[in-house]
């Protein structure tokens, strides 16, 4: 039932662009627009020369292999959508749509932050309303979604499940959320060494994966469409 993804690995760091390899086999496998991060590391949304270079071979490749949209985000140092950035990549972006991603819930205004992704023309913008989670950030959703007045797709997005979905849409009046809906999976080794991690301490157990819950998914859609 979901009605577009939004492909990104490194979801502990909050999504990076995944590989095209990931991106061609995704393709070949699911019927519904295929939107890709392009994120080249994780961390702040201020980005350096040699990042660029690399945002705009990776809008490239994406669209080479088949990617129905792109998701970006850039700031300024003082918190504000930097714009001569993000219109330089959007000018390659086209003419896919694109999505501003959560880089908007840094910014130092949101409410005139919104009014310049307006202006350059972006699609949609993901927003957990500047807040830890878009049910924390709810009230400001709201509030902009109502000041877009359709010229912009604010979607809600971090920490939705199934208990607060429906009072998100209620409460934010949005056409459209943004979820994870992932659980997790016991790895399939029956060998294991607990003394080595291939990451970092804070990150993920490496014999448990995470994926994404198709039933999950389907109790959203359900949700959702009784709403919308």
């Amino acid at each position: 039932g979901a009605g577009r993804i939004e492909l990104c690995a490194g979801l502990v760091e909050g999504g990076t662009t995944p590989s095209m390899g990931l991106l061609q086999v995704v393709k070949q496998c699911v019927r519904v627009p295929v939107f890709v991060m392009i994120r080249p590391r994780g961390g702040d949304f201020l980005y350096s020369d040699r990042e660029v270079e690399v945002m705009k071979a990776d809008i490239r490749l994406a669209k080479l292999h088949g990617a129905d949209g792109l998701v970006f985000g850039a700031l300024t140092e003082d918190g504000r959508i930097d714009t001569e950035l993000c219109t330089a990549l959007l000018a390659v972006c086209r003419p896919l749509p694109v999505t501003f991603h959560r880089a908007f819930d840094m910014v130092h205004d949101p409410l005139v932050a919104l009014e310049t992704l307006i202006s350059l023309g972006f699609e949609r913008v993901l927003t957990s309303g500047c807040d830890s989670s878009a049910l924390e950030g709810l009230s400001l959703i709201k509030r902009l979604a109502e000041q877009a007045k359709g010229r912009i797709v604010v979607v809600p997005g971090g920490g939705i499940t199934e208990r607060n979905l429906q009072r998100i849409l209620e409460g934010s009046t949005a056409s459209e959320f943004h979820c994870s809906a992932r659980s997790a999976r016991d790895s399939g080794m029956k060998f294991r060494n607990p003394n080595v991690a291939m990451g970092a301490s804070f990150c993920a157990p490496e014999y448990s994966i995470k994926v994404a819950d198709v039933a999950k998914v389907r109790t959203l859609n359900a949700i959702a469409k009784n709403i919308l």
